[in-house]
C-alpha cells in the first residue's frame, strides 16, 4: 500500500471511531436521563384532629344468674334450671322478647370440705338481657330478684346506645373540621396557603358507661336504682394537606 493510500485508510478510521464514540456520547445522555425520573416533593402539612359527641343511651344490658348448691349433681342441676326458668318466665310476662334473652353460661362444678372430700355440687345457669324500656329497668330487675329468691345474682349492669350512627358522623366532621382548623393555621403561620388534601386516615372509640357490678346474692328493694348516665363516641382524623 502506497503512503497516500494508508493515509486515507487511517482517516476512515478516525472518522469511524468518532463517529462511535459520538452515538456512545449520546446514548449515555439519554440513558441517564430515562433513568433520573423527575422529583415532585410538595410541600406538605400533617395534622391530627379529634372530635367528641355525647349521647343519652337507650338499651340496658344485664347478666343475671341464679346458683345453687346441692348435694348431688342431679338436684344442683335441677334446681338451678328451675330458678333460671322461673326468671325468664317472669320477663316475658313483663314484655320481654325472647330474642333479648340468651343464655351464655351453664356450669356445675364439685364443692370440697375437709380432706379434700366433696360435699356437694354447686350449678349455675347465667343469662344476658337486653332491656329497651331504661324507666322499666328498675323494676325489671327487681321481678328478677323476686323469681330467683336468694339464688339470684345479677353480675353488673351496661347502657348503651343502640344505633350510634348519627353521633359517629357527628364525631367524624368534627374531627375533620378540627383538623382543617389545625392545618390552616400552620400554613398562615408559613406564609403558605392551604392546598387539597393528600390523605386522609382515621380511628373511632366509643366509650359507654362502666358496667356497674351488683353485690352478689345480696338483698335488694322491689326496684332497682340505676343512672344511665351518658355515652361517648369520639374520632380521631390524621390528615394530610398540600401547601401552596
Amino acid at each position: 500500500m502506497t503512503a497516500s493510500g494508508y493515509g486515507e485508510a487511517m482517516s476512515a478510521t478516525s472518522r469511524v471511531i468518532a463517529c462511535g464514540a459520538a452515538a456512545l456520547t449520546a446514548l449515555g445522555l439519554t440513558a441517564c436521563d430515562s433513568a433520573t425520573p423527575v422529583q415532585n416533593n410538595p410541600r406538605q402539612v400533617t395534622v391530627i384532629g379529634s372530635g367528641q359527641v355525647r349521647g343519652a343511651p337507650d338499651t340496658l344490658t344485664a347478666d343475671i344468674a341464679v346458683e345453687v348448691t346441692a348435694p348431688d349433681v342431679a338436684s344442683a342441676v335441677k334446681q338451678s334450671g328451675q330458678r333460671q326458668k322461673a326468671v325468664v318466665e317472669a320477663l316475658t310476662a313483663r314484655g320481654i322478647d325472647d330474642k333479648d334473652m340468651s343464655t351464655t353460661t351453664v356450669s356445675v362444678s364439685p364443692q370440697y370440705g375437709d380432706n379434700s372430700t366433696i360435699t356437694g355440687y354447686r350449678a349455675s345457669n347465667s343469662t344476658r338481657v337486653t332491656i329497651r324500656e331504661l324507666d322499666a329497668a328498675p323494676e325489671l330487675l327487681g321481678i328478677v330478684v323476686a323469681a330467683g329468691g336468694d339464688a339470684t345474682r345479677i353480675d353488673s349492669v351496661r347502657y348503651s346506645i343502640e344505633d350510634d350512627s348519627e353521633l359517629v358522623r357527628d364525631a367524624r366532621a368534627r374531627a375533620f373540621e378540627d383538623a382543617r382548623d389545625r392545618a390552616q393555621q400552620y400554613a398562615e403561620l408559613s406564609g403558605l396557603s392551604l392546598g387539597p388534601v393528600i390523605s386522609i386516615s382515621e380511628s373511632s372509640e366509643t366509650s359507654p358507661p362502666a358496667p356497674v357490678p351488683m353485690p352478689r346474692n345480696a338483698p335488694m328493694a322491689a326496684d332497682v336504682p340505676l343512672e344511665p348516665g351518658e355515652q361517648t363516641v369520639e374520632f380521631t382524623v390524621t390528615a394530610v394537606w398540600e401547601l401552596d
